[in-house]
């Protein structure tokens, strides 16, 4: 039916041949020429920013006072060596939120896909848990939660 319309051969014509549509035979070969709006866009963002932080640097105020060339941490005053030692507990807890945050993430599939899973997702999930509860007692065990000392 659209093939043997006038305009729809035109439009075929004009689609296919490379001399009437130079366009189609430069974006479907895999030339360098298909990156050019990627790199125009990127020359594009450095120079903006560039010329903000150059533009901040040259027309900002330059008052430097002794308040300002102090170190600021959170408002409260500095006081020691910065290279104090650090009890490890921090840092365990730390990790141990990571290890459970990331337990979380691990159950977003299954509650999307639960009824597609079945009654085997639903026991492998249990043993999931189950090895992070045996991980979970073996540090209450270890007593990596306890803060007095």
């Amino acid at each position: 039916m659209y093939a043997s319309h006038p305009y729809f051969c035109f439009l075929l014509q004009f689609y296919y041949n490379p001399i009437m549509n130079p366009l189609r035979v430069l974006l479907e070969t895999n030339t360098s020429a298909n990156y050019l709006p990627i790199g125009i866009q990127l020359i594009f963002a450095v120079g903006l920013v560039a010329t903000m932080i150059g533009g901040s640097a040259l027309l900002g105020p330059k008052r430097k006072t002794k308040d300002k060339l102090e170190s600021f941490a959170s408002g409260i005053e500095t006081h020691g060596d910065a290279r104090q030692p650090m009890a490890i507990k921090y840092f365990l807890v730390a990790i141990l939120f990571v290890l459970f945050d990331v337990e979380v993430i691990f159950f977003y599939p299954y509650a999307v896909n639960f009824k597609q899973l079945g009654w085997n997702g639903f026991y492998a999930v249990l043993m999931f848990v189950a090895f992070f509860l045996v991980g979970f007692i073996y540090i209450l065990k270890k007593g990596a939660l306890i803060w007095e000392d």
